[in-house]
């Protein structure tokens, strides 16, 4: 008797399973049914039965399909928003020349109540989502009103964000501010635009989105600072703050490895001497070196590994100094420091060994490039690799705080050059505990295109040629 109670049991809790499954299937085909040329236009290469997770490139206010100078095509935004009954849009007859590409930046959507663009997309992939902005004299925004916060799904992307204060504390033309989130288990991404409570009639904008399908590229990383502690950083989400190609060139979306990210010149963050702060910086190509991916071809180009910046040749002078990085960031974050290293020029273990520091602490003692590409007998010369480093930030300087990343020669290995060396580097910022990536008072993040050792050189040669025609 007891065992045929405990069957009817488990057949009611099985048909109440089976219930709750049916029903949210309904509530899918009901919300399908309410969105159908969202879902058609959300679902093309999934149609045409591509394995390929889908892309989204939108340039808001458009009305048509625009192609950026890059050859890059962008959907016009209405397709992709919830209602457009709280939103105008405008278009612009002329933009600044140092912006990358007109479009998305000639149009805008202009947001003065909360509204939401509707994507669907993989479950099984992290998103980069980035979102563009061009604070320009538009007839419908006035600057001192266009704060807004803005969400993706759970994450607080920006919290009372202004892109005109941001931009002009840059002097900047415009502001790209890019997250990768963890996958939508649901299958859809909402990005949310809110129009802050004050001041009175505060309005939101956007000039562009980009929502596109990464691998995942964040793994558990040492906390530093913090003995035998780690983050699991592929469990969380992440705003990409700086990306810097360490002693090469501004590399555009389009010469990136397949995830369409920006890398600029990390001059501008050297801190130092004026005479040993830019290191030495060197190429693979001059040492007829070819580059060799230990592992995913996506974590950076090869532009970013086929340039350097070591100390220089003196042991007396870096064994007295240090290679350093400065930059500033929100403080109550915990943030991923990642290093990128290609040593194209020695290929032995111990002849160039190096500590690294993350605001004086240490990160990694006897950091050895060749030692961790090398191995089975084989030379580690030419060959990728990368190391992820977390640090928490309190509040010490009015939510304003810096990460110095530091390269110091190690003396106790007794390598054959006292030297450090490093290709590239990125600093992301990992969401609160409440999913949170916005900061009361955002810390403006400048990025070079040009460097500064750059433009002091293209000053001197300027002067030199002003000397040359007044001889004249």
């Amino acid at each position: 008797m007891i065992s045929r109670k405990i069957l009817c049991i488990l057949i009611l809790l099985s048909l109440s399973l089976n219930t709750i499954h049916v029903l949210a299937d309904d509530s899918d085909n009901k919300d399908s049914d309410d969105k159908d040329s969202k879902k058609d236009s959300n679902s093309d290469k999934k149609d045409s039965g591509s394995d390929e997770p889908e892309s989204f490139l939108v340039s808001c206010g458009s009305e048509n399909e625009v192609e950026d100078s890059s050859g890059r095509k962008w959907s016009p935004d209405s397709k992709f928003l919830n209602s457009s009954d709280f939103s105008s849009t405008e278009q612009l007859n002329k933009t600044d020349p140092t912006l990358p590409s007109e479009d998305p930046y000639k149009s805008a959507r202009i947001f003065n109540a909360t509204s939401s663009y509707i994507f669907s997309v993989t479950t099984t992939k992290r998103l980069w989502i980035r979102l563009h902005f061009y604070p320009f004299e538009y007839s419908k925004i006035d600057p001192a009103k266009a704060y807004f916060s803005v969400a993706a799904n759970e994450f607080t992307l920006l919290k009372n964000y202004s892109a005109f204060t941001n931009a002009a504390a840059l002097t900047m033309a415009y502001i790209v501010k890019e997250f990768s989130l963890t996958p939508s288990t649901c299958g859809k991404l909402n990005i949310t635009i809110t129009p802050s409570p004050q001041p009175e009639g505060a309005i939101g904008f956007l000039n562009g989105i980009e929502v596109i399908p990464m691998p995942d590229v964040f793994k558990t990383t040492p906390l530093v600072g913090f003995h035998d502690q780690t983050i699991e950083v592929q469990n969380t989400s992440v705003q990409t703050m700086y990306r810097v190609n360490v002693g090469g060139d501004y590399v555009p979306p389009t010469e990136d490895a397949g995830g369409n990210r920006t890398w600029y010149e990390d001059g501008g963050y050297l801190i130092g001497s004026p005479n040993t702060k830019y290191g030495v910086i060197s190429d693979a190509d001059r040492n007829n070196v070819t580059i060799k991916y230990d592992g995913d071809e996506y974590m950076a180009p090869e532009a970013v590994y086929n340039t350097a910046r070591s100390m220089g040749p003196s042991p007396n002078v870096n064994l007295n100094t240090n290679l350093t990085w400065v930059f500033d960031v929100d403080a109550n974050f915990t943030y991923v420091v990642r290093l990128h290293f290609c040593d194209f020029e020695l290929e032995l273990t111990n002849q160039r060994v190096f500590d690294i520091y993350l605001n004086n602490h240490t990160a990694q003692e006897g950091a050895d490039v060749i030692a961790w590409t090398g191995g089975g007998g084989s030379s580690g010369k030419g060959i990728t690799v990368f190391k992820d480093y977390a640090i928490y930030l309190n509040d010490r300087n009015n939510g304003n705080e810096q990460i110095w990343v530091a390269l110091h020669p190690n003396e106790k290995s007794k390598p054959e050059y006292y030297d450090a060396l490093l290709n590239g580097l990125e600093v992301f910022k990992i969401n609160d505990t409440c999913g949170n990536f916005g900061s009361e008072y955002p810390v403006p993040v400048r990025h070079y295109s040009y460097s500064e050792e750059f433009l002091e050189k293209t000053k001197d040669e300027c002067k030199l040629g002003d000397q040359d025609t007044d001889d004249n």
